[in-house]
């Protein structure tokens, strides 16, 4: 009776804390498999997880690639096996703060260059200066507070 209660309660935890790694972009499968490597606490081959998640070893292998890209989960060594471990990062505020920091970041950055681009336009076809125009300056000192402002929050 315990072990089934434990049971319920840990695939409510990976139901609910899945859901908060979905926001970040991440598919349903990519967050319910970063949830339960960071409750089991332990390295876990693609077989392994292919199992407990009743999914293909391949869907395993593409969620595990895109968890690593972000860091959310590192490839361990354990002596005596011979196929990949895999564990989930377990400073977990840091690594999402990070890595969506710097995603965003460089979206503004890239967004910034865009205006940019089309301001310039603006200049080289000799427009007289309008509402439009000054509209896009207002959007584009919004993606030079933006991006100053989360520089500041990653500094954190």
């Amino acid at each position: 009776m315990l072990e089934s209660n434990t049971e319920d309660l840990t695939k409510k935890i990976i139901t609910e804390f899945s859901k908060t790694i979905e926001m970040f972009g991440f598919s349903t499968l990519e967050a319910r498999l970063f949830v339960y490597l960071y409750l089991e606490q332990a390295p876990m081959t693609l077989d392994e997880m292919s199992e407990a998640m009743g999914k293909s070893k391949t869907s395993m292998s593409t969620s595990i690639r895109s968890l690593s890209d972000f860091n959310l989960v590192t490839r361990v060594w354990k002596k005596g096996v011979r196929k990949d471990l895999y564990e989930a990062n377990e400073q977990i505020f840091k690594t999402f703060m990070n890595s969506y920091l710097s995603r965003w970041i460089d979206a503004a950055n890239h967004q910034k260059d865009s205006l940019n681009n089309i301001k310039e336009q603006f200049e080289n076809a000799n427009i007289p200066s309008s509402s439009l125009n000054n509209r896009l300056l207002n959007i584009i000192e919004f993606h030079q507070q933006l991006e100053k402002s989360l520089r500041e929050i990653k500094q954190i």
